[in-house]
């Protein structure tokens, strides 16, 4: 019987079969294999001895969170308290865009913004819609529901920047456990303890513990240039140019005619540097 992983606690899967649920085991074969069931894997059970027998091909998976077969992740960015981080968003962006993930941004905590704070957020988030990238405010529910229906989704971003509440609101049946910013920290408290899949309406959803700290040790310096979809869009007369130390670089040159956002831009020299420093690491 064929069924999806959709809940995860230590060595018990729970498995959706239709509409029905099975807690099952994974067959100790898996560990000989050096593969492990994770939640969003289409798997085949054995239903009388309650054991996950086969995992089915993967089109995708993710470490952190550790889930299989996502279309898009929801990369929820809270614009204050937690304050808006762009390095966090960048990352989130290139990890998910090196999966063949979508990215879709949904923004919360506009109310909070001084007028001042607003026109900075319209202007920046423009140029993230312009690399067709979607922007979406947590208050839109119905066109979330819309864009995301028949989709596997993963919720991601900072701690505190609204994941559970967006799903409470998606669905209040869920009633998942939220908490306040810490006010001393700027930061949320982790509250999800473990993976699961939520299944509302059409749309199958991934709530995880949050978090504010993502290595790129598995990704590849063209990797991390084709994540940056600006450069895609411009001309640079070298080849393999990693665009930071060569002169006449087209991508430098579009940079100073303000046609790349500079944040976009130092946030790719610093995922650059920490690529190389994990590859000089790795072969030390």
């Amino acid at each position: 019987m064929q069924g999806r992983i959709t809940k995860q606690i230590s060595n018990q899967y729970t498995v959706d079969v239709g509409e029905q649920k099975y807690v099952c085991q994974a067959r100790g074969k898996f560990k000989n294999m050096g593969l492990s069931p994770v939640v969003g894997d289409i798997v085949e059970i054995d239903l009388t001895n309650l054991t996950i027998d086969n995992i089915n091909p993967r089109r995708n998976k993710l470490e952190r969170p550790n889930v299989a077969n996502v279309d898009c992740a929801l990369i929820v960015t809270s614009l204050k308290k937690p304050d808006l981080s762009l390095t966090l968003l960048d990352k989130l962006i290139a990890l998910v865009k090196v999966k063949n993930i979508e990215p879709i941004i949904i923004l919360t905590k506009l109310d909070l913004l001084t007028n001042k704070e607003l026109k900075y957020i319209k202007k920046t988030f423009k140029y993230y819609h312009n690399l067709d990238i979607k922007i979406i405010l947590n208050t839109k529910l119905n066109k979330i529901k819309k864009v995301l229906k028949n989709k596997t989704v993963v919720l991601t971003g900072q701690s505190g920047s609204g994941k559970s509440t967006l799903l409470n609101k998606l669905d209040k049946n869920l009633n998942l456990e939220t908490k306040p910013i810490s006010d001393a920290l700027n930061r949320g408290v982790h509250t999800t303890r473990h993976t699961e899949l939520y299944k509302i309406g059409k749309t199958y959803f991934v709530d995880t513990p949050g978090f504010s700290a993502l290595d790129l040790k598995d990704i590849t310096v063209d990797e991390l240039k084709s994540t940056f979809m600006e450069f895609n869009y411009l001309t640079c007369k070298y080849h393999n140019c990693n665009h930071i130390n060569e002169e006449g670089c087209g991508i430098k040159d579009a940079l100073k005619l303000g046609k790349i956002l500079p944040s976009r831009y130092i946030n790719y020299g610093r995922f650059l540097k920490e690529i190389n420093e994990n590859s000089s690491k790795l072969y030390k």
